[in-house]
């Protein structure tokens, strides 16, 4: 991969080969930044995993950096007016189910009650390719409407290791205060421990690097994380 020509003048402010504490490490991917917009900051987590084991959740970030998010909810009339109530953006049944598969996704989550999924389990061609398809791992599947959107309006997003074992998760954004972002990664880190499988032998994490958008990547200590 090619890098720009702020990027390669990045690389020379520091030293790659070592590890950071996470506040020195955010700090550092702050002066970093090359672009001119508020680059996300993100984190990356690599996890010593068998092909066998999976990790997968949802964390509420203690603080917020997105607008918020546009909730759509598919379930049936008894239950509408809890979701209006909660501050879904969209709530309905087989209408938007039909309004989906004709080309619209104009939403940031969906969330369905258990007794919509035989019908909303029709889409998962078209919302699982962009991780829309509502999951009972990701408290996307409930009854309990008031409470999903209650999280998921506080900031809570999903967190699932990639085939190479990898955890990727914007955390921030550069132009935040340091310790909001670090208390950001704290939580995350926290997290993926909780989910450490039971049969995970050795050290679970194996390496944590923060970096931003368009920034080269900073090794993390997290010794003392978590």
């Amino acid at each position: 991969m090619k890098h720009g020509k702020k990027y390669l003048e990045a690389l020379k402010k520091y030293n790659r080969a070592l590890s950071y504490d996470v506040k020195a490490a955010v700090d550092m991917v702050k002066t970093l930044a090359p672009a001119k917009f508020d680059e996300t900051v993100d984190v990356s987590v690599k996890l010593n995993l068998k092909k066998s084991q999976s990790v997968r959740d949802t964390v509420v970030l203690p603080h917020q950096f997105r607008t918020e998010k546009r909730v759509l909810v598919f379930c049936k009339a008894e239950k509408e007016k809890e979701a209006q109530d909660a501050g879904a953006a969209y709530v309905g049944a087989e209408d938007l189910i039909e309004k989906i598969r004709g080309g619209w996704l104009d939403f940031d989550v969906a969330v369905a009650t258990p007794d919509m999924m035989k019908d909303v389990g029709k889409l998962g061609m078209v919302l699982g390719r962009r991780g829309l398809m509502p999951n009972p791992k990701t408290g996307t599947v409930t009854f309990d409407l008031k409470g999903a959107l209650s999280e998921l309006k506080k900031g809570r997003v999903e967190f699932r290791a990639d085939k190479t074992g990898v955890v990727h998760l914007a955390v921030g954004k550069v132009s935040m205060d340091s310790e909001k972002v670090v208390e950001n990664i704290r939580t995350v880190v926290t997290e993926i421990k909780r989910k450490r499988p039971v049969d995970a032998k050795g050290d679970f994490i194996r390496t944590v690097s923060v970096a931003s958008t368009m920034g080269p990547g900073v090794w993390v200590s997290i010794k003392d994380e978590g």
